[in-house]
């Protein structure tokens, strides 16, 4: 019975060389996983940094010094210890929420209807087309004129970045639904709102998330031009305000700031893509 026991049970240099095989692919992975992007980082701040060198040494550059990393950190830590960076951030997040909102209430219907009904599709192609082709930053002489407040004008411009690339992503969904499944609806005598609640949205989320995540970039490159009009608060006020003042440093950490908020949410839009649709990217 001991020897039997004893011929059982693995050796502990055997169990050790085993379970470090296992870890082995698991380190390796999240190695991979970690040091990539912390690589992709460190060589984005060696550029920085070697440009604001090559700036600051420079006699006739020498003045813009502040656009280096170090005093960019150092105005950026200003900012967050002060509190100032949220009065900052808070007004910007508002209007793009509000014009990815607008964009999201009317982009979506449409996009449905376009893609569902054949004769909507070719009588809006072309209009639609031409509009879309429109910087939404053109539209801002009209914006001031039809909106008594300058943040309605900003909500008007940002809607009109973010519109078409939730619009056209959600027409593109609608038309890959196979037909035979709004058939099957219909010989069970499902009605027009049921087909859609049951149907169509599900099969488009991902479409539609798609969507969304394509218009935030446009949004957000969109919205700090667009705060340069007469608001005395937002990230684009932020930076027109340093760089009339040639506070460098400032303007330098506040492109910080959009950077960060501006990842932030396009892994926001990542996440709902990957956990409220039918079909999951691999």
């Amino acid at each position: 019975m001991s020897t039997g026991h004893a011929t059982s049970v693995m050796p502990r240099p055997a169990r050790a060389a085993r379970a470090g095989r296992s870890w082995a692919p698991l380190l390796k992975e999240a190695a991979q996983r970690i040091g990539y992007p912390v690589a992709g980082i460190a060589v984005l701040l060696a550029l920085w940094w070697y440009g604001g060198h090559v700036i600051a040494t420079n006699p006739a550059t020498e003045s813009f010094a502040g656009f280096g990393p170090g005093p960019a950190f150092a105005a950026l830590y200003d900012l967050v210890t002060s509190g100032q960076l949220w009065g900052t951030v808070w007004p910007s997040l508002h209007r793009i929420g509000l014009g990815l909102l607008w964009a999201v209430a009317l982009g979506v219907p449409t996009g449905v209807a376009i893609g569902y009904y054949r004769a909507m599709q070719e009588s809006t192609h072309i209009p639609f087309q031409f509009l879309r082709m429109i910087s939404p930053l053109a539209w801002m002489p009209i914006a001031v004129l039809a909106f008594p407040t300058w943040d309605g004008a900003i909500v008007f411009l940002i809607g009109v970045a973010a519109v078409w690339p939730i619009m056209f992503s959600t027409a593109h969904g609608v038309k890959r639904i196979d037909p035979l499944w709004f058939k099957v609806a219909r010989n069970l005598g499902a009605s027009g709102p049921q087909m859609l609640r049951r149907i169509i949205m599900p099969a488009i989320a991902q479409d539609v998330f798609a969507g969304i995540r394509l218009a935030v970039g446009v949004a957000w490159i969109v919205l700090v031009p667009a705060e340069y009009l007469g608001v005395t608060s937002g990230l684009g006020y932020a930076i027109n305000d340093a760089r009339d003042t040639l506070a460098y440093d400032s303007l330098a950490a506040i492109v910080v700031v959009i950077g960060v908020i501006g990842y932030i949410l396009d892994r926001a839009c990542l996440f709902l893509i990957q956990h409220f649709s039918w079909r999951m990217e691999s």
